[in-house]
């Protein structure tokens, strides 16, 4: 039985990752900022275990860590969790910017950085859900797509220092996808939100367990989804 890391497992495509692996049995660590967070997500997925710790404060989470019992293998670690807030970079704060930097750059390689040696030991795989915009920025998502940006290098950087320990490091990019953090988006951008229009999180969740599986022969690096319509 596999054992899966998970972070960002309380919606979205966090959630539908975390559905597909828990009804086939799969063993899931599921991250949570908080106590009460973290009692929520074991009611939704029984028997898994949770780990708590505010990815918004990077810093702490050796704290936190050292106050609760790793995984002693991990089979895959799946860093899913993001935030977003737009604006144009002459109204953007500090505060804003680190938040942003925070959660979706540092706290991942701070998380990847305590759970390698789980990694190596199992041979593992670490994905890294990006965005379109860790590709290409557009007006007003500078910070969101510079925390994308970093998210691509650290990847990129990671698979090759842990190739030769057989540890997989796979980045999938998806396109604006029907999630509670798509309708902030469109609030910010003063639009009309229509989750059809948008890629269904479940279809995310199929190409990042499709590249799970994937035999040991091979691996996907950088794995790019687009809204079909």
């Amino acid at each position: 039985m596999a054992t899966h890391v998970i972070t960002g497992a309380g919606s979205g495509i966090g959630a539908a990752v975390a559905r597909r692996l828990h009804t086939r049995g799969d063993d899931l660590v599921l991250h949570a900022r908080d106590a009460g967070r973290a009692k929520e997500l074991a009611a939704e997925f029984p028997g898994a275990r949770t780990l708590v710790g505010d990815l918004s404060d990077p810093d702490k989470l050796s704290w936190a860590f050292g106050h609760q019992s790793l995984p002693e293998r991990v089979d895959s670690l799946l860093h899913i969790a993001g935030v977003v807030d737009l604006g144009p970079v002459g109204e953007l704060t500090p505060k804003t910017w680190r938040h942003q930097l925070n959660v979706n750059l540092i706290a991942p390689a701070e998380l990847t950085r305590h759970l390698l040696p789980q990694l190596r030991l199992a041979q593992g795989h670490v994905v890294f859900v990006n965005s379109g915009a860790g590709l290409k920025a557009g007006p007003e998502w500078s910070a969101y797509a510079a925390s994308k940006h970093g998210l691509k290098a650290l990847a990129d950087s990671l698979r090759q220092e842990e190739h030769g320990n057989g540890v997989r490091v796979t980045s999938v990019y998806p396109g604006r996808t029907a999630s509670a953090m798509q309708v902030k988006v469109h609030q910010q951008e003063g639009k009309e939100y229509d989750a059809s229009r948008w890629i269904d999180p479940e279809s995310v969740a199929t190409t990042i367990v499709m590249a799970l599986d994937l035999p040991r022969d091979a691996e996907v690096n950088d794995l790019t989804v687009r809204p079909g319509r």
